[in-house]
């Protein structure tokens, strides 16, 4: 039971061991997250369609502001991004966010 909907989106990426290892795997994430097209999800070469609502959007660019509030960085900002067509649509492009401690809301939330 989904409804018609299915998130397949991955949330959290925990890296652990050597961090010069983990902060080039971060890059290479960041490298290709960038390559994603994001658009309307029935078009052909679109990777990323929008989220379900606007309160969805809204709440996502919440935890990311508040994560970044919180001293976390931000590698990929995918906040602001505008599909030609879709101006007023729910999209949120793909975001990259690195935690420098444990005590992050991003850690603790489970939207």
């Amino acid at each position: 039971g989904a409804a018609g909907q299915r998130c397949m989106a991955l949330s959290v990426l925990i890296l652990v061991g050597d961090l010069e290892e983990s902060q080039s795997w971060m890059e290479q994430l960041v490298e290709e997250a960038m390559k994603l097209k994001v658009g309307n999800g029935f078009v052909e070469g679109v990777d990323v369609g929008p989220l379900i609502s606007k309160d969805a959007k809204t709440r996502a660019e919440s935890i990311i502001q508040q994560s970044i509030d919180q001293g976390a960085t931000c590698m990929l900002d995918g906040r602001g991004v505008v599909v030609k067509g879709y101006e007023t649509g729910n999209f949120l492009a793909p975001t990259v966010i690195s935690l420098n401690q444990q005590q992050h809301y991003i850690t603790h939330s489970t939207d």
